[in-house]
């Protein structure tokens, strides 16, 4: 049997965790610096954590590579296969020629202003598929819609990213939260209230932060008061829903808030410079299209347009909220298949010998986010085939259906990006280098609430998750607070806070991305666009988490 030691270099915490961050290095100095393709950089970074595990660490080399078979079995299902169902969805609405009546559709509410569209769409909807979905879907639908209004496929990827941020706290019917009380026995809902004293705060400003990627100072000025609505009514519905309603709900509530404040801002408020904004910010092709705004869009069209996202909304409310004579939830939850891994579920154990539960994989073939899309998508694909509209829409079912060998073919590269750095992220944390990382920051006493947020954010910058980082963090986080003299929960709100920042240079997300706008090997050039936001937000949050540590800031936590 192999246990994790947290310092098995020169008996030093310290050095061990320097060690330890070698292969996050490795991977980021290769995108970034040498700018080899994502996933010659995933690969590589591998092979490094996996010689550090067993080099450092002293983890058997079978045990070393066996956990990297396992991460990137992880890494194709369920992460890969969400993404492909995601996309192949979206490409259903393409080639039967519907997304052109979605693109009015945006032209008209926003108010002929493509700043807002994006807003709504990359924030407002993508928070709304964030809740419900999670786990990439998000990113890969609302990159390739705004890439379909004619967005660059840069501005397309820096906006979904950026966007992807103040809703992934409470994403997947908040299940980070829900992961980080069962870890640490703190009731759920009382460190859902943390946290929606915390995210709000980062989506009060990023839809601002959003125009200004897209379009400059120019366009922030020009669109500040419908960015500052769209913020401030999110930030205030997510607290609001955290703290006296369902911390599960949140981003359902806060997203659908949100789009109705603008919805209802832009009917007495009109943004100066939407036309002009448009050669700034839409590829020529796009810009020269005539807009929609003033015409009145037709019903049927309009319907059918967003059918799809309306049934995405139904399908996973039904599959994650129903619980009215049949709980869907917990009979989608039993089909799901556990088991140990082999080679590893009983071989890797912590200190007190028991096995460790990161060993255990769950099959989810029908409660997986990424059957769900399979299921929505093939509905949609049947319904536009059955509806021609008079000969202008043609699709066969047929047709719509093969979009999915379509989507895994074209995706094959950034399939492989996922599977590697899912296979580091299962390596580092088997072998105990992620949990060497985390012991090193808590060793800093009091001041640890300020990198409280660190770890989170280092988590998911790995994993691509936050429910991840809280499986690997919160109960540290929590040991570090009582040992520390501050509240454990506000430093286990404080985790999932912090992952929400780390999820914007995740390597996993910043391969969706790509993917999703046909930016396949340019994931260094999308990183080096958003790292600076990423670490900005996390040391606001840093900043933040320290005072309401201290009598300054502590009137706001619930």
């Amino acid at each position: 049997m192999f246990t994790p030691t947290t310092d098995p270099i020169a008996g030093s915490v310290a050095v061990s965790a320097l060690v330890a961050l070698v292969p996050l290095l490795t991977f980021f100095i290769l995108l970034a610096v040498v700018k080899v393709k994502a996933h010659w950089a995933g690969l590589g970074s591998l092979a490094v954590a996996i010689i550090v595990a067993i080099l450092g660490w002293n983890m058997p080399v079978g045990l070393a590579l066996n956990s990297g078979v396992m991460g990137t079995v992880f890494g194709a299902f369920p992460i890969v296969w969400i993404v492909v169902m995601a996309i192949f969805l979206y490409q259903v609405t393409v080639v039967s020629g519907r997304f052109e009546d979605m693109r009015r559709v945006f032209d008209v509410i926003g108010g002929g202003d493509v700043r807002i569209q994006t807003v709504l769409i990359a924030f407002c909807f993508g928070g709304l598929l964030e809740a419900l979905a999670g786990f990439g879907a998000p990113v890969a639908i609302t990159a390739t819609m705004l890439l379909a209004l004619g967005l660059s496929p840069l501005r397309a990827a820096c906006a979904v990213l950026i966007a992807n941020t103040a809703p992934v706290a409470f994403g997947a019917v908040a299940t980070p939260i829900t992961t980080a009380g069962a870890l640490t026995g703190i009731p759920a809902s009382e460190i859902g209230a943390v946290i929606g004293h915390q995210s709000p705060l980062l989506a009060l400003f990023v839809p601002s932060i959003l125009v200004l990627v897209i379009d400059g100072w120019r366009g922030l000025r020009q669109t500040l008061p419908a960015t500052l609505t769209v913020g401030i009514s999110f930030g205030v519905a997510q607290w609001a829903c955290a703290t006296y309603f369902s911390y599960e709900l949140t981003d359902v509530v806060a997203s659908l808030v949100g789009l109705a404040a603008a919805v209802v801002l832009l009917r007495f408020w009109t943004p100066k410079g939407a036309e002009e904004s448009r050669a700034r910010v839409l590829t020529p092709e796009a810009a020269a299209l005539p807009t929609e705004h003033g015409k009145k869009l037709d019903v049927s069209n309009t319907w059918m347009a967003l059918f799809p996202y309306l049934l995405v909304i139904v399908v996973f409310g039904v599959a994650k909220l129903w619980r009215f004579g049949i709980d869907i939830p917990k009979w989608l939850a039993s089909t799901d298949i556990k088991f140990g891994w082999p080679g590893l579920h009983g071989v890797v154990v912590g200190a007190d010998g028991k096995a460790i539960s990161a060993t255990m994989y769950n099959f989810s073939w029908l409660s997986s986010p990424g059957t769900l899309l399979l299921i929505t998508g093939t509905i949609v694909a049947l319904v536009y085939s059955l509806n021609d509209a008079n000969g202008k829409y043609k699709m066969s079912f047929g047709k719509g259906m093969s979009q999915v060998g379509a989507t895994i073919y074209n995706m094959r590269w950034a399939a492989l990006t996922i599977l590697s750095v899912l296979g580091l992220a299962y390596v580092m944390n088997l072998s105990g280098q992620t949990i060497t990382i985390g012991t090193w920051l808590a060793g800093t006493g009091g001041a640890f609430a300020f990198l409280s947020p660190i770890l989170g954010w280092i988590g998911t910058a790995v994993t691509g998750s936050d429910t991840s980082a809280n499986a690997l963090f919160a109960k540290l986080q929590q040991t570090a607070g009582m040992n520390a003299g501050i509240d454990p929960t506000l430093l286990v709100a404080a985790n999932t806070s912090g992952g929400v920042v780390g999820k914007l240079i995740s390597p996993q997300n910043l391969a969706i991305a790509a993917t999703a706008v046909n930016m396949e090997g340019k994931e260094s050039v999308i990183l080096k666009k958003v790292a600076g936001w990423s670490v900005g937000m996390l040391l606001a949050l840093c900043v933040l988490v320290y005072l309401q540590s201290t009598p300054v800031l502590s009137w706001m936590l619930p």
